[in-house]
């Protein structure tokens, strides 16, 4: 599944589950998975995969908006956000599958890495502009006037 750059929640939400809200989407509070009623069991393997995936790309694609909008997000607002959850009973992965899985690690990979950057160059502006804050005159707290 192909998807342009920059291209809204809503018409990523439409590609996930034409059903869903945004907010159900990007909701990560752990759930059990949907059951998946179809056919043949590989269908429903690759479609709990698929699934799985889709919420996964959505996170990495939260990520990389807000390294470049790390001035604008609010600490807490990171702090906040529950650790992810790998979902139960998937199994392995199907082969058929594997490309867009290597895809998004290779994504999160690259986000891990200049997160890496973006936090060194964080602090580096954090000393610098320590560095240029004046410094207080230090004043004699005792008066010799005996001298």
């Amino acid at each position: 599944m192909s998807r342009a750059r920059g291209t809204g929640a809503a018409s990523l939400v439409a590609a996930v589950a034409p059903a869903a809200t945004v907010e159900t989407i990007l909701d990560r509070t752990p759930r059990p998975p949907a059951p998946v009623r179809t056919s043949r069991p590989d269908e429903a393997w690759d479609t709990a995969w698929s699934r799985a995936l889709d919420a996964l790309e959505l996170d990495v694609e939260q990520v990389e908006r807000d390294l470049v909008h790390a001035h604008l997000v609010e600490a807490d607002a990171v702090v906040a956000a529950p650790p992810w959850q790998p979902p139960a009973g998937l199994g392995p992965l199907p082969a058929a599958l594997r490309d867009r899985a290597q895809a998004v690690l290779d994504r999160q990979l690259d986000l891990a890495r200049r997160t890496a950057e973006a936090l060194v160059a964080s602090r580096r502006h954090a000393q610098a502009s320590q560095a240029l804050r004046p410094r207080q005159v230090e004043v004699p707290v005792y008066l010799d006037t005996d001298a």
